[in-house]
């Protein structure tokens, strides 16, 4: 039986995870689209969870761990992040 990750543990694999699914250093994805026809900007949404995946990297090389709420908060944006994307045509579902 494996046991469960602590919040370090927990914050490294969702960072993994998000720099495996989304496209966090495409320069396309920092490019607005030149018609505008975009739901929500991409270009943004991918700078807010690049400077949160940037933050919590640096937390956790000082060895600084969120709480449950840091933690929860954070995959939450990334998740809503996700949904953007795909409704951009960016990321598949």
């Amino acid at each position: 039986m494996t046991s469960k990750p602590n919040l370090a543990q927990a914050t490294r694999q969702l960072i993994d995870d998000v720099k495996s699914q989304l496209p966090l250093y495409d320069e396309d994805t920092f490019v607005c689209g030149p018609d505008n026809t975009c739901i929500g900007c991409p270009k943004k949404l991918m700078e807010l969870v690049e400077t949160e995946v940037s933050y919590w990297e640096s937390s956790l090389e000082r060895g600084i761990a969120p709480n449950f709420e840091e933690l929860r908060r954070f995959g939450k944006l990334c998740s809503s992040v996700r949904r953007g994307l795909v409704r951009n045509g960016m990321v598949e579902k």
